[in-house]
């Protein structure tokens, strides 16, 4: 390893530590609520299952102003909502609440949007086969979309990491956050261009693995 990696090598495992916390938390959150959401923004679509244009319009709207919201001025708004959740505003665990809000909001759509390709026939087979809409979401959405929700899945892990990178400023730390304070601030361009490789690197496996895995799953 170079010489200056070796000097701050204990940091920048701490901050590459700090974003997959960080990212790790969001993904969760992406998946145990935003493909949910996705799910009943799909549903309750006009002529879809659960036709609801009430509950559409509002889970809609909540999307749409979280995905329109600029994320730096997202994470200040949203401080009294992350002291109510983890009891501060700053570090690490407090950086995840607005990301996992972010990931909520971004992924629902991916998964509305892969939801809307799945051809209308397949809906309608399952329902005259008497499928409930439990079996249909889980054995017929889900397994024709599998494909389309792991590169929308992999995107959006790409995207948190690019979020996760700003959240220095409460103290969330991360890789991004350590090339600033330790790279551009003190002027070690040379550890700067090191950490923007190793995020490179990260960026590049996570997008690979992704879309291998949407390949094994796309039957068509």
């Amino acid at each position: 390893m170079p010489d200056i990696l070796l000097q701050y090598e204990t940091e920048i495992w701490q901050s590459i530590g700090q974003t997959f916390v960080m990212v790790g938390i969001s993904v969760a959150a992406a998946l145990l609520i935003g493909l949910p959401l996705g799910t009943l923004l799909y549903l309750c679509r006009k002529g879809n299952l659960l036709d609801n244009r009430m509950a559409f319009s509002s889970l809609n709207l909540f999307v749409n102003i979280v995905r329109s919201f600029p994320f730096l001025l997202l994470v200040v708004f949203l401080i009294p909502f992350t002291r109510l959740i983890v009891g501060t505003a700053l570090g690490t665990l407090a950086a995840a609440v607005p990301l996992s809000i972010v990931a909520i909001a971004y992924y629902s759509r991916l998964v509305e949007q892969s939801l809307l390709e799945i051809p209308r026939g397949v809906v309608e087979s399952a329902i005259a086969m008497g499928a409930s809409i439990w079996q249909i979401v889980f054995k017929f959405l889900y397994v024709e979309a599998r494909s389309g929700l792991v590169l929308g899945l992999t995107t959006s892990t790409i995207s948190f990491i690019s979020y996760s990178t700003i959240m220095g400023i409460v103290g969330g730390g991360g890789v991004g956050d350590f090339a600033i304070r330790y790279g551009y601030q003190r002027f070690e361009t040379e550890l700067m261009m090191y950490v923007i490789v190793i995020m490179i690197i990260f960026v590049q496996i996570i997008q690979f693995t992704g879309t291998t895995i949407a390949k094994i799953l796309d039957k068509r």
